[in-house]
């Protein structure tokens, strides 16, 4: 490697003796006469026998000038212009970037591609016809929403068509409670447009930025053992596809593709319109206590079905499970009455405390005295999931760091237990903290009425093997439950009416910006996740939210991945389908293609 490396360097610095030096004149053409009489000459000069030393200058003289007719030859046959960008060598120059290159990544930046067709049609003509057009020319359209799925599902470098232009309400049943809108329309401003009608969705996921298109089409979930996943709430949808134009579909109307189309990754068709069946806009009571699991299991049945939403959120490295509770407020006792025994100051005590602490430890700087920097920000003004980044991003990886990290969350939430009253779209929200690897599997939890209490058994079997594998796994696990969807692509399908699921979502965050420290990061989440796969997934049945699912690199991992989907989802079902309405696969991405091949080829 190092003779290598010199050999380019004294190249380099012959071809400006050749090129530059005022003294020679300019470099021959690569089939001059004379380069190659001069080449034929060194290599065939016959050498004193005496001389081993002439015969080896003969020798590298004989390299020196064919790496010169090879870089000469390079440089007359790739005549690219002197503002090319991205050069990778000196030597050798690459074609510039196209000025109209799309760089989209998702939120948290772990996934990233660059496309040159980035599309944003503002209405249902004008999607018709870019879909027409694109499936005429084979021309990728991929459908992407708001870029939150941690695994880029939506993203494909051929190009990608995005409806944020189409937001709009288009419809409002005020008697039968439904809304039909267009499918890039954001979930908080669709909540926020219908509430002066009494109504809302009857479920949230915990971001609010989600496109209604892209939440329903992975599957995306709320939390509450009595209500389904979102894609339930959707009755009727228009979809936009390559092979057959705009379809309408619903129960009544080809409710086989319906269902199928509902949870269709994105892979059916663009959806361009929904008709959602929406509740009553009601109060909510949330309550948060923390428990432990030993308690839980003792009431975990009552949990869940008294309670119209409720979810666990434990701490790594301790017993504490925060559940938190939400609930109508009482027509007849109205929102209970209570004190906080803590203020917010209080609890957040211990994190600032740790903070500094860390900071002494990390910087060799106390904050506690003026710091010469008059920009940086009081401690006391960051929300608790910005400390808790800040304090993560001064050493991500050392386990030691981090219980202290989850330490300080437990004590934070017991000191934050207590009630909030407020409106159920302001209420069901979560402050899920910055950038972030994230792994979430659906499995079976029984029935409502008969817990299989598998659920919390996963829990204890995570724990463990977190705490035996020394994994710097940061807070919270949390876990939410869905009633079944009858959507069969859906990780919570069922035809059996009253099965519930338990969702149980892992993390490691990404609060740094540095390169290196994100590579490391990635690579202990994938060893994280690796071993829930190899010891609970296919115990426990478990399988990964299509937002979250990562493709694997191994060929043999892949293959075992796909037969694994095939005894879980209709793949036949839904690859016939794909090849009905997208038969050019313009829908496609790497993701698609990989999971669910449409020849023997992976």
């Amino acid at each position: 490697m190092f003779r290598s490396l010199s050999l380019k360097r004294s190249f380099k610095t012959h071809l400006k003796t050749l090129i530059y030096c005022p003294q020679h004149p300019p470099p021959p053409s690569p089939t001059s006469p004379v380069l190659f009489s001069s080449i034929r000459a060194l290599s065939t000069a016959s050498s004193p026998p005496s001389s081993s030393s002439d015969s080896e200058l003969r020798k590298y003289l004989g390299y020196t000038a064919l790496l010169a007719f090879c870089g000469v030859a390079t440089y007359y046959s790739f005549p690219f212009p002197e503002n090319a960008k991205h050069k990778k060598a000196q030597i050798f120059r690459y074609a510039p970037l196209p000025e109209d290159l799309h760089t989209v990544s998702n939120w948290s930046g772990t996934h990233e591609v660059q496309t040159r067709h980035f599309h944003q049609p503002e209405n249902l003509k004008q999607l018709e016809e870019l879909v027409k057009e694109s499936n005429e020319k084979r021309v990728k359209l991929r459908p992407v929403g708001s870029g939150l799925s941690p695994n880029g599902i939506g993203l494909a470098r051929g190009g990608m068509v995005n409806l944020a232009l189409m937001d709009k309400v288009l419809e409002v049943d005020k008697e039968k409670k439904r809304v039909r809108v267009q499918a890039g329309i954001r979930v908080q401003q669709l909540v926020d447009e219908i509430k002066d009608y009494g109504i809302t969705l009857q479920n949230f996921a915990s971001i609010r930025e989600q496109q209604i298109g892209g939440i329903l089409q992975v599957g995306a979930h709320g939390t509450g053992a009595k209500l389904p996943p979102i894609d339930e709430q959707i009755i009727s949808m228009k979809l936009v596809t390559p092979a057959k134009g705009t379809i309408e579909l619903s129960k009544e109307k080809d409710p086989e593709l319906f269902y199928l189309a509902r949870c269709g990754l994105g892979g059916l068709g663009v959806v361009a319109e929904v008709t959602i069946q929406c509740v009553e806009r009601q109060e909510l009571v949330e309550h948060t206590t923390v428990s432990n699991l030993k308690d839980l299991k003792k009431n975990h049945k009552k949990m869940l079905s008294e309670n119209k939403h409720v979810k666990y959120l434990y701490i790594p490295y301790t017993d504490t499970v925060v559940v938190v509770t939400c609930n109508p407020v009482s027509k007849w006792r109205g929102p209970p009455k209570f004190k906080p025994k803590h203020t917010m100051d209080e609890a957040m005590q211990d994190i600032r405390e740790l903070y500094k602490e860390s900071l002494k430890k990390y910087r060799a700087r106390d904050i506690t005295t003026k710091s010469s920097d008059s920009n940086e920000p009081n401690i006391n003004e960051f929300s608790f999931t910005e400390l808790r980044d800040k304090l993560l991003s001064l050493d991500p990886l050392n386990k030691d760091h981090v219980i202290k990290v989850n330490h300080a969350e437990a004590e934070f939430w017991r000191k934050s237990e207590g009630y909030r009253v407020g409106w159920s779209d302001d209420i069901l929200g979560f402050d899920c903290g910055g950038q972030q690897w994230v792994s979430e599997t659906c499995f079976p939890a029984g029935t409502l009425s008969k817990p299989s209490m598998k659920d919390l058994e996963y829990i204890e079997e995570l724990k463990k093997l977190i705490e035996m594998n020394g994994l710097p796994a940061p807070a919270p696990i949390e876990q939410r439950w869905t009633a079944r969807s009858q959507s069969p692509m859906s990780p919570a399908s069922s035809s059996a009416e009253d099965d519930i699921f338990s969702w149980v979502g892992i993390i490691m965050y990404l609060p740094t910006m540095d390169a290196r420290q994100r590579k490391e990061i990635t690579e202990e989440f994938f060893h994280y996740r690796h071993l829930t796969q190899s010891q609970l997934w296919d115990k426990y049945s478990a399988y990964e939210h299509w937002a979250k699912i990562e493709v694997p690199k191994d060929k043999e991992e892949l293959e075992a991945l796909q037969a694994r989907l095939k005894t879980r989802f209709p793949v036949d079902a839904y690859n016939k389908a794909r090849r009905e309405l997208d038969p050019n696969r313009i829908l496609s991405n790497n993701i698609l293609e990989k999971l669910f091949p449409l020849s023997d080829n992976v």
